[in-house]
């Protein structure tokens, strides 16, 4: 079995810094190489730090934004702009919105410019107003992203880049452990309210298949709280119904993490 690489560095500072050059090179790249780049990014802290990093302006300009687009693996079923939207922080602090001023509280530069045909949110504010569930938005990005006309693998879209954190029950996306997204053919679920972790609200996901048929897998997670899914995730045989955070297990994934993250991995050479 192949082994993703694992990154420890100092602090979460660093790894939202070490993450965001690393989502900026594979996105160059992937535009060199196919005149396109199509990645999934995620929700949580992490992402709030790394793009703070993306928009700084040493790095602004090594993305090419115009020919990049822009997906969410996965999304809690509130509107766009409700606190625990995983398109909010990327609202927030990547895009130049009308009116922002550098140095805003929510951002720590003036976003970037990123054509609205190349952002693909779940369209959750439309379906929550038109009184539609979390089961019929997914299906809607699944028909955005079937139409894209990604690469596939194994009759999967093929990601650039895929960007994860790790949930406390080693979760990915909204994939929790013994999910039946697992089973299931749709390129994108709705899924219900998890009773075990917070917060408790419906969920809409890209499949679990994405994980594995993606080029490029980054997972980035910092904080003493995670150190112990870190361990049991990355250490012992695959049981990825159990700790679905272990699709990463593969060649072409990196795993970006701190040292109190990493604090109970065994000690490397």
């Amino acid at each position: 079995m192949s082994e993703p690489e694992i990154v420890v560095l100092r602090d979460p500072d660093a790894v939202s810094d070490a993450a965001a050059e690393r989502i900026a090179t594979s996105l160059d790249a992937a535009v060199h190489a196919r005149g396109r780049a199509d990645w999934a990014t995620t929700g949580g802290s992490a992402a709030v730090g790394i793009y703070r990093r993306l928009v700084e302006p040493a790095r602004r300009g090594a993305i090419p934004w115009a020919q990049v687009h822009t997906w969410w693996g996965d999304d809690r079923f509130v509107p766009s702009d409700h606190p625990l939207s995983n398109v909010k922080a990327f609202d927030d602090i990547v895009l130049d919105m009308p009116g922002r001023q550098a140095g805003a509280a929510v951002a720590s530069a003036v976003g970037v410019h990123i054509p609205p045909e190349n952002l693909h949110p779940f369209r959750t504010t439309e379906a929550i107003g038109a009184g539609h569930d979390a089961g019929t938005c997914a299906a809607q990005l699944a028909d955005e992203l079937h139409a894209a006309g990604l690469p596939e693998a194994d009759g999967w879209p093929v990601f650039d880049l895929v960007v994860l954190g790790i949930g406390p029950d080693g979760h990915i996306l909204s994939v929790f452990p013994g999910s039946p997204a697992f089973d299931s053919a749709d390129w994108a679920l709705g899924i219900p309210a998890p009773t075990h972790v917070e917060p408790h609200v419906a969920r809409v996901t890209l499949n679990p298949a994405i994980v594995t048929a993606a080029r490029e897998v980054l997972v980035v997670a910092h904080g003493a709280g995670k150190a112990g899914i870190i361990s049991g995730v990355l250490g012992g045989d695959v049981d990825a119904r159990r700790w679905p955070a272990q699709l990463t297990r593969r060649a072409g994934a990196t795993w970006i993490i701190d040292e109190a993250a990493a604090a109970s991995l065994p000690q490397r050479p």
